[in-house]
């Protein structure tokens, strides 16, 4: 079970990574060490927190090899269902909290994952590349052609955007995580599913396969568009988009309704939630080199294992964590992420409040409080014959 709790690990170093995002302070209120933290949470923390959503999905569909037959439709009913689920909580979140939850596009990708959930793990690595290479240049170009009058028209009709003001056009194309071009990072959990990530061959290849994506992708973006490539443009837009909560790194696609399009050669340009090929290239190479040195970390070392067992435990439930975080914001009126925001300490207590729940939970349950209902809700896909 190594491999699986070096995964918890990696799940739980994502929502932490949300958590900074959201509640720490802004880029520019920040210096040294504090900079680069929060540059690194910016956008790379939501990458992890979909790769492994793909890392999931294998868990549920079938490990090393996928399930078949009955097993196999069980298990995509069981997929489905769990979309509908995210789908729904997300948009009700996004009524609250605006289009920076992600959930809702869980529930997107789900769905868009489900003819692939029977392929090879050397398939889905060639599909995730290919939608690398191509979807974010076909997502600049379907922004620009998709005008503020044809997306007025499509939104009245969309009950979704109706309700949250995060429709199929946010979901698919035009929103903070974009299925689009976020599909790479979920393929890319999908392979990283198939593998033995408990053998020392596969984990250094990738290792090694982690740390060219990063260097490539970023070393070639800084090239070719000079010193402000993998600047954040976290704070480049209004703080709170259409809810309460900053942007999650700036992750305002060209042609969004409510900003400005921007210029071709910003798809040259590697910043976090850019969404570009070099972008999701370095963020995909970044989200593996966490996943395999959380697993190396638990695998080799036990003692460090054992303290982490809280942490883990935070992991086991991101879920819970991960809308736990917006609803304590929320009751306990507390600024997120605003240029008023100065203090670390907000994020310290809600990091340590998060662990110390995780931790005390996890001594007399499997699962979260919104796993348990998760799992409540796929139940009925037994009776599947």
């Amino acid at each position: 079970m190594g491999r699986l709790v070096g995964v918890d690990l990696a799940r739980a170093l994502a929502v932490f990574g949300m958590y900074i995002v959201h509640i720490g302070p802004p880029l520019s209120a920040t210096t040294g060490v504090a900079s680069w933290i929060r540059y690194l949470a910016d956008g790379h923390s939501s990458v992890l927190f979909a790769t492994l959503a793909g890392f999931s999905l294998m868990l549920i569909a079938g490990r090393r090899e996928p399930k078949t037959g009955l097993a196999g439709r069980q298990a995509k009913a069981r997929i489905a269902i769990r979309a509908v689920v995210l789908l729904a909580l997300g948009t009700a979140m996004a009524m609250e909290y605006g289009g920076v939850i992600i959930l809702g596009f869980y529930g997107v990708y789900f769905l868009l994952a489900l003819p692939l959930v029977r392929l090879r793990a050397r398939t889905l690595a060639i599909l995730a590349a290919a939608l690398a290479l191509v979807t974010p240049q076909l997502v600049f170009v379907l922004n620009a052609l998709v005008t503020d009058p044809i997306r007025q028209s499509i939104n009245a009709y969309d009950p979704l955007y109706r309700l949250s003001d995060v429709g199929v056009l946010d979901l698919l194309l035009s929103g903070f995580y974009p299925a689009l071009t976020w599909m790479s990072f979920v393929i890319t959990g999908m392979a990283l599913g198939r593998l033995d990530l408990s053998s020392g061959t596969v984990q250094r290849r990738l290792a090694a396969l982690g740390a060219a994506l990063t260097v490539a992708a970023y070393g070639m973006s800084l090239l070719l568009a000079g010193k402000d490539a993998l600047r954040s443009m976290a704070e480049d837009g209004p703080s709170g988009g259409s809810g309460s909560l900053p942007l999650d790194s700036g992750s305002v696609p060209s042609g969004s309704g409510s900003f400005p399009d921007m210029p071709a050669s910003s798809l040259l340009t590697a910043g976090p939630h850019s969404g570009t090929t070099f972008d999701i290239i370095g963020s995909v190479g970044v989200a593996i080199l966490v996943i395999v040195g959380a697993t190396v970390a638990m695998d080799h070392l036990p003692r460090l294992r054992r303290l982490a067992k809280p942490v883990i435990a935070v992991g086991t439930m991101s879920l819970t964590a991960y809308v736990g975080h917006f609803l304590a914001q929320s009751a306990l009126s507390l600024p997120a992420g605003t240029s008023s925001q100065q203090s670390w300490v907000p994020l310290l207590l809600f990091i340590l409040g998060a662990t110390l729940f995780a931790a005390v939970w996890s001594r007399f349950f499997r699962r979260g409080p919104l796993e348990y209902l998760l799992n409540a809700a796929t139940k009925p896909t037994k009776h599947i014959r």
